[in-house]
C-alpha cells in the first residue's frame, strides 16, 4: 500500500561499508543499505547521524549502474564527496528534518517467548534497523486486553502473545522515529542475550 511508505523524511541506515581494495576501485568507499524513507539524489546534502557531519551525495550505485534518484525500499550504495567516518548502524538523513536521537524509549511490544516472561529491569539486546544496543526495561506500564482494548495495570508480567506498553533505556542513542511516522525506523526487536532468542517486537511511540 503506497501510504505505508514514508517518502518525505529521508532515512538511510548504513548496513555495510564497501571497500573493494582493488586496482580498479582503489579509492571507492560506498555505504550500502536499504532506504527506509524519503528520496535521495546525487548532489543532495546529507547529515550523518549520530556524528552530525554533513556532505553531499556523489553518486548512487546499484548492480545495474548509477541512478539519478533512489527511494524506499530500494537497496543501493551511496558515495559521498567528503571522507567521513561512517560505520554500520549510522544513518544518512537530510539536514532539514533529522530524527531526534533518544536513549529513553517508549514502546508498545508484543511478547513472543513462551518460556520466558518480561518483567521490570530485564536486560536485552535491542536491534533497531542496522544498529544493535543493550537495553534495560525501566518500567512496565500496562498490558492490553486484546478483546476489550482496556488497560491491565494490576498484572504486569508479560506471557506469550501479550501486548502492552513499556519504557526502555538504551546503552547508546537510537536514531529513531515513531512507528506512526516510519514503520522501519520506528520498529525494533528484543533479543535474549543468553539464548539469542527473539523475545519481543516493538513499535516506538
Amino acid at each position: 500500500i503506497g501510504a505505508d511508505g514514508n517518502h518525505v523524511d529521508a532515512r538511510f541506515p548504513v548496513q555495510w561499508v564497501i571497500r573493494p581494495h582493488s586496482d580498479k576501485w582503489h579509492d571507492f568507499r560506498g555505504f550500502a543499505g536499504r532506504i527506509a524513507g524519503g528520496v535521495f539524489k546525487p548532489g543532495d546534502t546529507v547529515k550523518v547521524m549520530p556524528s552530525g557531519f554533513e556532505s553531499t551525495i556523489k553518486a548512487i550505485h546499484t548492480m545495474d549502474g548509477e541512478l539519478e534518484e533512489a527511494f524506499a525500499p530500494m537497496s543501493v550504495a551511496i558515495t559521498l564527496n567528503d571522507e567521513i567516518d561512517i560505520s554500520r548502524g549510522d544513518m544518512l538523513v537530510k539536514p532539514n528534518n533529522p530524527p531526534e536521537p533518544r536513549q529513553d524509549v517508549e514502546a508498545m511490544i508484543c511478547w513472543f517467548s513462551s518460556d520466558k516472561k518480561l518483567s521490570g529491569r530485564g536486560k536485552y539486546v535491542l536491534r533497531h534497523s542496522t544498529k544493535e544496543v543493550k537495553a534495560i526495561v525501566t518500567e512496565v506500564r500496562y498490558k492490553v486486553n486484546i478483546n476489550t482494548l482496556h488497560k491491565i495495570e494490576d498484572d504486569l508480567t508479560f506471557n506469550h502473545n501479550d501486548i502492552g506498553r513499556i519504557s526502555l533505556r538504551t546503552s547508546a542513542p537510537l536514531i529513531a522515529d515513531s512507528y506512526s511516522k516510519n514503520r522501519i525506523t520506528g520498529s525494533f526487536i528484543l533479543i535474549d542475550e543468553m539464548t539469542n532468542e527473539t523475545v519481543a517486537a516493538g513499535m516506538i511511540i
